[in-house]
């Protein structure tokens, strides 16, 4: 006795379910291996930031003292007008290029819209 076969709009339809399952798992694995790698961006840019800022404002804050005491006994008001506006300066211009980073935005996620753009138009696409 063999079994009755299986109506070919059956199984049309249990191939396109499991080509698209296919397709979303594929992309559901692209979006987990971008966040991946944009955590991993984020985190190394974080260390390198606070590494930069840390051993920069050291090394400024010797600098400014520095050239305090060398010129304390003629011009130790210059001194310390002239360090504390490279300090707001350095401030400042920090705090600009921060804003800046943070309104141009990240490219989180692009491949995979792009290949569900290309998915999309595949399928309005005539065969």
């Amino acid at each position: 006795m063999s079994s009755a076969p299986r109506p070919r709009l059956a199984e049309s339809l249990h191939g396109i379910v499991d080509a698209g399952l296919q397709t979303v798992q594929t992309r559901l694995e692209l979006l987990a291996i971008e966040l991946q790698e944009e955590k991993l961006r984020l985190a190394g840019l974080a260390l390198n930031a606070v590494l930069a800022g840390l051993l920069l404002g050291f090394g400024l804050m010797f600098l400014l003292v520095f050239l305090t005491v060398l010129f304390w006994e003629e011009h130790r008001l210059l001194a310390l007008g002239i360090s504390t506006a490279i300090c707001l300066i350095g401030g400042l211009l920090a705090a600009s290029k921060a804003a800046h980073a943070f309104r141009s935005g990240t490219k989180l996620f692009s491949a995979s819209l792009a290949e569900l753009t290309r998915d999309r138009a595949a399928l309005r696409e005539p065969d």
